[in-house]
């Protein structure tokens, strides 16, 4: 019996050491993303859901993607594409890439050492962020931005430095920006076409970041899913067209926001083979490849350029049909320039902050949106919204008719 108790005592004497250590653990280690919260998005998508509201607030159609890239999909599950793809993805599609970068940009991409298939471009983002940022380094985001740019900053050790744009024309001060550069500054990240505000650059931006970086080791991050989805005759302006900036950049592409299939999560990353050597490092050790049959199809996809070319055209219908119906509406538009996004200023409605009339859309009148002080690390109040006019003309003519009456 006193054995027994022995035991019981030193067992217990164990259990209470091992909750100690936990607490310790727990008080003196904090987590990597530590105030790391829901997504606007999803927070704005189960309002949605609760509320039965039309979901104009997160960024993808309510409608299916071609049905000839289907039936490419099928073709190559059917013909036995099941295994894993290449590392730096089938060469297939690495060539149609690359002649599609030709003919959109005039610009050679070797598809062995320049361009690598992704996990969609928020992996890709990412794994570029991951293989140049180390601990310390500072990364230049310029708000509002795309919500995974600064936690992918300082999952990496980094530190961001945050350069505010701002409403109504949302341009960049290039002169201001210069003055956010120290000897810390290892990267710069671009959006364009810009999510939210629907702003472009031009070339005389372009032109501009190529001098600023001129001489100096920073890498330009360039996220340009949106590039085919440019309006009213408007070009975009890729960062890969200038021959001096091309040398410092990583330009990352979506296949998902150009073919109306989010879901399937596939992209890709191009730079020049220097840059690419070292993304491909992180890249074979956090995703390896990427589903193999997608990838057959999307590459017999492009042979076709109307398939990429007629969307500019086709997303700039639905903008106008959308601006149509809120013409009357007390929401002034910040025309969208280019994605499938449109910005409205509410102050004729309402001065409640913009995350809070947002709700009250939701709640009240059915409506979801994204308010746009959530993508400013300062949470910056512009009275502004965002819609995502990537739905069905039904759709927007339904919500368009509601927020036209508030």
């Amino acid at each position: 019996m006193f054995k027994e108790q022995r035991y019981y005592l030193f067992y217990k004497y164990r259990y209470y050491q091992l909750c100690l250590s936990l607490l310790h653990i727990m008080i003196t280690h904090k987590t990597k993303l530590e105030d790391s919260g829901t997504t606007i998005f999803t927070k704005m998508s189960r309002l949605a859901q609760q509320h039965k509201a039309i979901n104009l607030g997160q960024g993808f159609p309510n409608y299916d993607c071609d049905p000839e890239l289907k039936a490419l999909v099928k073709k190559y599950l059917d013909a036995g594409k099941n295994q894993y793809a290449p590392m730096i993805g089938v060469a297939e599609l690495r060539e149609a890439i690359a002649n599609k970068m030709y003919k959109s940009y005039q610009k050679y991409l070797n598809p062995d050492t320049e361009i690598t298939i992704t996990a969609g471009a928020t992996q890709a983002i990412f794994t570029t962020i991951a293989a140049f940022v180390n601990a310390g380094d500072e990364v230049i985001i310029i708000e509002p931005a795309y919500d995974s740019y600064k936690p992918s900053i300082m999952l990496a050790g980094g530190r961001p430095v945050i350069y505010e744009l701002s409403a109504p024309n949302f341009c960049i001060n290039w002169d201001i920006l210069e003055s956010l550069l120290s000897d810390k500054t290892k990267m710069i990240i671009l959006n364009t076409p810009h999510n939210p505000t629907g702003n472009i650059l031009e070339k005389s931006d372009m032109l501009a970041l190529q001098e600023l970086v001129s001489n100096k080791n920073i890498i330009v991050l360039s996220d340009e899913v949106y590039e085919h989805l440019v309006y009213d005759e408007a070009v975009h302006e890729s960062a890969i067209q200038y021959d001096e900036l091309y040398q410092q950049c990583v330009a990352v592409y979506s296949f998902g926001k150009t073919f109306h299939s989010t879901g399937w999560k596939i992209g890709y990353a191009v730079g020049p083979p220097n840059l690419m050597k070292e993304i491909r490092k992180i890249h074979q050790w956090n995703v390896f490849s990427v589903n193999s049959f997608i990838q057959y199809a999307l590459a017999e996809f492009l042979e076709k350029e109307e398939n990429y070319l007629s969307l500019s055209l086709f997303f700039q219908t639905k903008r106008d049909l959308f601006s149509s119906y809120l013409e009357s509406s007390k929401l002034e538009a910040h025309p969208s320039k280019g994605t499938y996004f449109q910005l409205y200023d509410y102050a004729k409605i309402s001065d409640e902050k913009d995350t809070i009339f947002a709700e009250q859309l939701v709640k009240d009148h059915g409506i979801a949106c994204i308010p746009i002080s959530v993508f400013y690390t300062s949470r910056k109040q512009d009275n502004l919204i965002r819609f995502c006019f990537a739905k069905t003309d039904d759709v927007l003519e339904t919500a368009g008719a509601i927020l036209a009456e508030i």
